[in-house]
């Protein structure tokens, strides 16, 4: 094990002690009293069975190794990547019934589509969502009849929130199920350069849409490596979801298979039997520091340094952003997916995909390999590749002992950069998250002066007035938490790559959000305290001189006299609407207003 991973490790352990401790005192004494199904009423359970077929309940009624599984599905048709689960829970229902065993579909959650909502009003209420889809999962688990749990889920904010859940019923047994991504479209390259084509006012919307249609096509999860590939990788290297099997396309007989044996795996390891495995054990501190390792391996989305804390904390586990940014220094950057690369997921699975990286990442000592799994202990079972033999049945074989595409993927002796794709920057301003795993090593230093916005649309508006044609740090303020649900602001990613490519010296600054598609342009995201709490960013001006070195980690005002202004002036109140349309700022807080303040763990996004 490399010293460094050692060491986070163990902080972890220590900081997370007592409240690890008191978490798995509850799971226990959950798992203690059984399973509840066989101590409710028997009118509880006329109401659990009565939609069931006959054979169900019989099944139900008669045997007591039969395993009733919950299956909570985020299917819809406005994502593409579930709109493929809409044939699961049949699928699911008829491979344990062949097992003896049942499942019932607990609940459907809400799964909003960040590509439809993005630079609009209802961008607003996507990061509030993980934790409505956290409670929703809640309430499903809640009736107390299930034995286990199959999670549906991809996408954003609904992987993270279904895994919240999942570790407060932490003495149940889940298991996380993909639907892999589409096919490749028109290259990563080509819709960029529309994208900055149509920001530059070069191309018309009918041409964009084209592209863009080019790109987005069919069900399946979007190619690039954004937030929901890197949900997959996640639930993957954690040995939450079958080995090599996020990004095995849909509608295929393989695809069919792994659904299949997931929800076999589950009646394997519930209270029922020998094996029983619940996920509150799965997940400890190792398999959280193997997270952040594959997150920063692979140069994922921004989103999961919000994520993994809360995940964490559901599992009585204490991360932060300093563990990762300690890890980010020994991790090695391991593949090149776009907007990190050319290539996309697809293209990383034909290298070797998830068993390639995992391995070399064991090899290297960046991974905890005798973690539980779903399959038990340890991590090597993840090493192999599923296919499908020639029987029409579902194996493994060892992941080839080479990359198939070393533009693509790279083994941890030769790796694309020698640390993680991922910094944590601070210093006057407060501490931000700096993606630079796609930002090219000359312009991960950038000081100039700050242009001050609060709302991605007047930055848009400047840069086709010509107003942003100098070496300049974009500062987007009022987009945190609690100002407006931290939307994502890609709308600004093609024309600050314009910029740039003129020969600009160009940043983005932001207490809002960019996630995994956040391009080359340096960034300094998530940025806190925010402003509508009084963050020191509140108070920069236009024309304050701001470094922002990924090197050394430094976010800093550099103007003279910035700190004591920072004591004297009387702040005037953010007027964070002014420029907007619609109702998502509306929505929003109205959903705070009946959900509580979010210092009080209501809207539990990691930091607070």
């Amino acid at each position: 094990m490399h010293p460094v991973v050692a060491a986070v490790t163990d902080r972890i352990r220590e900081r997370s002690r007592s409240l690890r401790e008191s978490y798995l005192t509850d799971i226990a004494e959950a798992a203690a009293e059984g399973p509840v199904r066989t101590g409710l009423s028997c009118t509880n359970l006329a109401h659990d069975y009565a939609s069931a077929t006959d054979d169900e309940k019989l099944i139900l009624r008669s045997s007591v190794r039969a395993a009733n599984i919950g299956i909570v599905t985020a299917y819809n048709d406005v994502l593409s990547a579930h709109a493929p689960y809409r044939h699961y829970p049949e699928q699911i229902k008829q491979a344990l019934a062949e097992q003896g065993h049942v499942a019932q579909v607990a609940s459907g959650v809400p799964a909003m589509c960040d590509g439809v909502t993005q630079g609009q009003s209802g961008m607003e209420m996507s990061l509030f969502s993980r934790d409505v889809i956290a409670l929703s999962t809640a309430v499903a688990l809640s009736h107390q009849v299930f034995d286990g749990a199959l999670m549906l889920g991809i996408c954003d904010k609904i992987v993270p929130g279904l895994l919240m859940a999942a570790l407060r019923f932490g003495h149940l047994p889940c298991v996380f199920v993909p639907s892999g991504p589409m096919h490749s479209g028109i290259s990563n390259q080509e819709k960029a350069k529309v994208r900055q084509a149509y920001a530059r006012g070069d191309v018309d919307d009918e041409e964009l849409l084209k592209s863009e249609m080019g790109s987005y096509h069919s069900e399946g999860t979007c190619t690039f490596y954004g937030t929901a590939n890197s949900n997959q990788m996640l639930m993957e290297i954690m040995g939450l979801q079958l080995p090599g099997s996020s990004f095995v396309p849909p509608g295929g007989n393989l695809r069919r298979l792994l659904t299949a044996e997931a929800a076999s795996v589950v009646t394997r390891i519930t209270a029922l039997e020998a094996g029983y495995l619940p996920v509150g054990q799965v997940i400890d501190e190792r398999s959280m520091v193997n997270a952040m390792v594959g997150l920063l391996a692979t140069g994922g989305s921004t989103n999961h340094s919000i994520h993994l804390v809360a995940i964490a904390r559901m599992a009585g586990i204490l991360i932060d952003w300093q563990d990762m940014a300690d890890l980010s220094e020994v991790v090695p950057l391991l593949t090149r997916m776009y907007p990190n690369g050319s290539a996309d997921v697809n293209a990383f699975h034909e290298a070797g995909g998830m068993p390639f990286l995992i391995r070399e990442l064991l090899d290297a000592g960046m991974l905890h390999g005798d973690v539980r799994t779903i399959l038990g202990e340890g991590l090597q079972q993840w090493c192999q590749m599923p296919y499908e033999d020639d029987k029409g049945q579902l194996a493994w074989k060892a992941v080839a002992a080479e990359s198939g595409d070393l533009t693509v993927l790279a083994p941890a002796h030769a790796p694309f950069l020698r640390e993680g794709g991922m910094k944590l920057v601070s210093g006057n301003l407060g501490r931000a998250m700096m993606k630079v795993s796609a930002v090219p090593d000359d312009r991960w230093v950038i000081e100039a002066p700050a242009k001050v916005f609060t709302d991605q649309q007047q930055v848009l508006d400047a840069y086709r007035a010509g107003d942003l044609n100098q070496d300049v740090i974009v500062v987007v303020k009022g987009q945190g938490p609690r100002a407006n649900g931290m939307p994502e602001l890609h709308q600004l990613t093609p024309a600050l790559t314009n910029l740039q490519e003129q020969g600009y010296r160009v940043a983005l600054v932001t207490d809002g959000r960019l996630s995994g598609a956040s391009g080359k342009v340096p960034a300094a995201i998530h940025l806190c305290p925010e402003a509508l709490t009084d963050g020191p960013v509140h108070a920069v001006r236009d024309g304050d001189m701001i470094c922002l070195d990924g090197h050394k980690g430094l976010l800093q005002v550099v103007t003279p006299g910035f700190e004591q202004r920072l004591t004297e002036e009387v702040r005037a109140p953010l007027d964070v609407s002014a420029s907007r349309k619609g109702n998502g700022r509306e929505l929003f807080q109205g959903f705070r207003m009946l959900a509580g303040p979010a210092d009080q763990g209501a809207i539990s996004l990691g930091w607070e």
